[in-house]
């Protein structure tokens, strides 16, 4: 008989940990066992934190207790690390990205399959109440069939108010790795696989200032393009703008919009749960739409702009009852794959100045309606 509670072990207790640790109680099927850092103090002070095991990433490897290991550690990371959990038998979830490279990626999927394990990865934003109303509507045929749009994500950059910003800057880094995956696994979840990509990609600046603490003042390099635009021709035939900077020091571009043979649909930003979803039809007439009952709507987080939905882990809960109930997870291996392949590829046409035709493909995520959201949470 199959256990209905795995237990979760985390490998990297930065700032992101935190979250996980505090929304991890929220749901069903999982429970927080243990925690691991390379630096033994930083998983000392959370596992002090919230009252679970702290211990060397080799023990946490070959603790019995611990079915899934969440790796949260920096991105040129992930790929080793999740290997490592892997070859330790245990299922992986991991931050995005998933991996670097689509090698790696792949090397990853053949050693899951030949151990029989599942591995999920971040984000799960497209999870929330306000994605998966935009999901619903869309779903309904209320815009007729999306045939473009655009996406922008853009800001100064992470020195700012990042206490570390170096890996930010670094191979691995920049805005369309870090912050692409919101809103390519929204697309995803939205409109389904990308079929080609081509991009235009620059710098601002060679080096860039610290102005957070601890380290203000502090310079560091910029190795990797910190201003891209992108387009992106997905299978169904839409072509969608990305534009993602941390060269913008403000500007007044929505987060996402759809448009569609039968209207426009206007999604708030990819990196939150919840947000105001608009939409029109043929008369041009902009409304927002009203917010269902989905449990992943309800503000339940402090942020510095008010109120906020925030239910990460979710796609860690759904991945422990996909593992449990044999069905798909939603954050899968797979949809994270062709999501590294779209960046990459960005990156690559970028730097290579043609299109780029993606190697991978994948399903669209199954909708997680209300009921389906209720029977994740506790």
């Amino acid at each position: 008989m199959k256990t209905k509670e795995l237990g979760v072990g985390i490998i990297g207790c930065g700032n992101i940990s935190t979250t996980y640790f505090k929304l991890a109680p929220l749901f069903k099927g999982i429970r927080m066992v243990a925690c691991a850092d390379i630096n033994p103090a930083a998983a000392e002070a959370r596992g002090a934190e919230y009252d679970v095991t702290a211990q060397s990433i080799e023990a946490l490897l070959a603790n019995p207790e611990v079915d899934i290991i969440v790796n949260l550690t920096i991105p040129d990371a992930h790929f080793p690390v999740s290997k490592a959990i892997l070859e330790a038998g245990k299922h992986v979830y991991s931050e995005k990205p998933l991996v670097l490279t689509l090698e790696q990626g792949e090397e990853l999927r053949a050693v899951a399959k030949a151990k029989g394990l599942t591995v999920g990865c971040a984000p799960d934003t497209f999870l929330g109440g306000a994605h998966q109303l935009a999901r619903d509507y869309i779903d309904d045929g209320k815009i007729g069939r999306i045939t473009s749009g655009t996406c922008h994500v853009m800001s100064p950059g992470m020195e700012m108010w990042h206490p570390n910003p170096d890996f930010f800057f670094l191979p691995g880094g920049g805005p369309v790795l870090d912050l692409g995956p919101y809103y390519i696994a929204n697309l995803i979840n939205l409109i389904g696989p990308v079929k080609r990509v081509a991009a235009l990609s620059s710098m601002a600046n060679e080096t860039r200032t610290i102005t957070s603490a601890p380290r203000n003042g502090e310079v560091i390099p910029v190795k990797t393009p910190t201003n891209i635009h992108a387009l992106l021709e997905f299978q169904n035939g839409a072509t969608i703008t990305l534009s993602a900077s941390w060269d913008v020091w403000s500007h007044r571009h929505a987060n996402m919009e759809l448009y569609g043979t039968e209207g426009s649909l206007f999604v708030p930003d990819p990196n939150f749960f919840g947000g105001r979803v608009e939409a029109s039809g043929r008369d041009k007439n902009i409304q927002p739409l009203e917010m269902w009952e989905h449990p992943f709507a309800v503000n339940n987080w402090d942020h510095p702009a008010g109120p906020i939905a925030n239910y990460r882990t979710a796609g860690l809960a759904d991945m422990a009852d996909a593992i449990l109930n044999g069905r798909d997870a939603r954050c899968s291996l797979d949809r994270a794959l062709h999501g590294v392949d779209v960046m990459v590829s960005i990156l690559k046409s970028g730097e290579e100045g043609r299109f780029v035709t993606l190697s991978t493909t994948c399903t669209q995520p199954a909708a997680l309606g209300i009921e389906e959201a209720q029977a994740l949470l506790r």
